[in-house]
């Protein structure tokens, strides 16, 4: 989570010379390219049906991290992680039947809410909390493909995915920036993006959720609108309002809460937090 919202920091100071999404298509490509050296997914075919897993999740991803950089280049890190967290708070609802988390996800809702332009204390972009909710749909649908692909073998799931989603990337990226992504010092600077908010966390994330069970996995992910707000406020300088500080501690305490008290911690389920 810290090298992912250092990486975020860093790929915000691009988003003047490059744009968000030429930003974005350096990430996933560079992350592609790093991930494919690095798990040679090549070494192990993929039937029909594995490859259709891989595709969709792949899209998914390439579509989350597209919308969510949007997203940051008019909202503060902070309150565009918490909104984005409304993903996978979604799919925790949809598979809960317990009603301990019906009262976790209304207190999400309430953090939530108190993010939207329409309240009185929040002065977020209106079209930014529009992208974050994107992402956060792109998140939910990345994590239901992705539980999906991960069976198959993670490297390789995780590997392949990135290039599909990099395919996605590419022509917004160009559209946006052309030929200016392929300077030399920008170059540079989307490889160390990519290195420390894809390449580096994602690779970690697939280790941890072979190791961890789904609630220690989940109560750990749930700390990311935390540590997301604090590198902005360290490395941007994005000062947020105590309503704001309320509305990401709300939704930490209800992601956290919801796994916590989760009475199944099969590992294969970990993902559902990821």
């Amino acid at each position: 989570m810290v090298v992912l919202q250092y990486g975020a920091t860093i790929a915000k100071s691009l988003f003047p010379i490059v744009g968000a999404a030429g930003t974005s298509s350096l990430r996933v490509g560079f992350s592609a390219l790093i991930l494919i050296a690095v798990w040679r997914p090549w070494r192990r075919s993929l039937s029909r049906r594995e490859a259709g897993w891989i595709a969709l999740y792949g899209v998914t991803l390439g579509l989350m991290n597209l919308l969510f950089y949007l997203a940051i280049a008019r909202l503060p890190l902070g309150p565009a992680v918490a909104i984005e967290f409304a993903g996978p708070l979604a799919i925790a609802l949809i598979a809960s039947r317990r009603r301990a988390d019906f009262l976790w996800i209304g207190v999400a809702v309430v953090g939530l809410g108190l993010l939207l332009p329409a309240t009185s204390t929040s002065a977020l972009d209106p079209l930014g909390v529009f992208l974050a909710l994107g992402a956060a749909l792109a998140w939910a649908l990345y994590i239901l493909f992705g539980q999906r692909a991960g069976r198959i073998d993670g490297g390789q799931a995780v590997s392949l995915g990135m290039l599909m989603a990099a395919l996605v990337v590419a022509p917004f990226g160009f559209a946006e920036a052309g030929l200016g992504l392929l300077a030399p010092g920008i170059l540079v600077a989307g490889l160390t993006v990519a290195l420390l908010s894809s390449a580096l966390p994602y690779s970690l994330e697939m280790v941890a959720l072979r190791r961890l069970d789904r609630k220690s996995f989940g109560v750990l992910m749930s700390l990311e609108p935390a540590v997301a707000a604090c590198a902005g406020f360290a490395l941007l300088g994005e000062r947020l309002g105590a309503v704001q500080w309320l509305a990401i501690g709300l939704v930490i305490a209800a992601s956290a809460g919801i796994t916590a008290t989760n009475r199944r911690s099969a590992p294969g389920a970990a993902i559902l937090e990821s």
